[in-house]
């Protein structure tokens, strides 16, 4: 049966994604393993392109967290403002989450998908390329809204693609087109209704 209004307007999936808020400082107070497994979970379960699930999960704690904190905010200095205030704001952000996990593409789609399309290899690498993006990003969205369904903040850092190779490095993953890295924990303060979003019908056209 079709849903009527009323019924859609108080969907649990719905609400989950009007609620979540970016949050950058976060209270002292550890997440359990099974939440944390309850994300990977929930990312794992993303839609990806030939469902390879070209991504891998890095689940950082206690000094790798703050060996990142302190990377972030050493290569922060090479950078001009407003991008070296962002990062520091950004490695604040890893320090006082108790978890962050962070995403990376594996590119084994890129690697297999260039040899078995008989196309031009630059065509077959960009395209595969875009795929492995696109399914990696749906992951962190999966996991964003699910740490939201949990009770629990979260932030991803995009600012941390001007230093995607030397995070990488640092997580021991090879050099890769895609990197997220997304502290997870509880708000620090109760979360505030978050920027106005433009309405929908300004950013849709209707084609028939």
């Amino acid at each position: 049966m079709k849903p009527n209004d009323s019924q859609i307007f108080i969907n649990e999936t719905l609400t989950t994604i009007k609620d979540r808020r970016s949050i950058r400082l976060f209270a002292k107070e550890d997440i359990s393993d099974e939440k944390i497994s309850i994300l990977l979970q929930a990312a794992n379960e993303a839609p990806s392109a030939h469902n390879q699930q070209s991504w891998r999960f890095i689940v950082l704690k206690g000094h790798k967290k703050q060996g990142l904190t302190e990377l972030v905010a050493e290569v922060s200095n090479r950078f001009p403002k407003p991008a070296s205030a962002l990062l520091r704001m950004a490695a604040r952000s890893i320090a006082s989450a108790p978890v962050v996990i962070a995403v990376a593409n594996t590119g084994d789609l890129i690697d297999h998908g260039t040899d078995l399309f008989k196309v031009e290899k630059e065509m077959a690498h960009d395209f595969f390329r875009t795929m492995e993006i696109q399914s990696s990003a749906a992951a962190v969205q999966n996991l964003l809204l699910a740490a939201t369904s949990l009770g629990l903040a979260t932030v991803w850092l995009g600012i941390l693609f001007l230093m995607k190779d030397d995070v990488l490095k640092f997580l021991g993953e090879p050099v890769g087109e895609f990197m997220a890295v997304v502290p997870v924990g509880y708000a620090s303060r109760e979360a505030g209704k978050g920027p106005k979003k433009q309405p929908f019908d300004m950013k849709a056209r209707y084609l028939d």
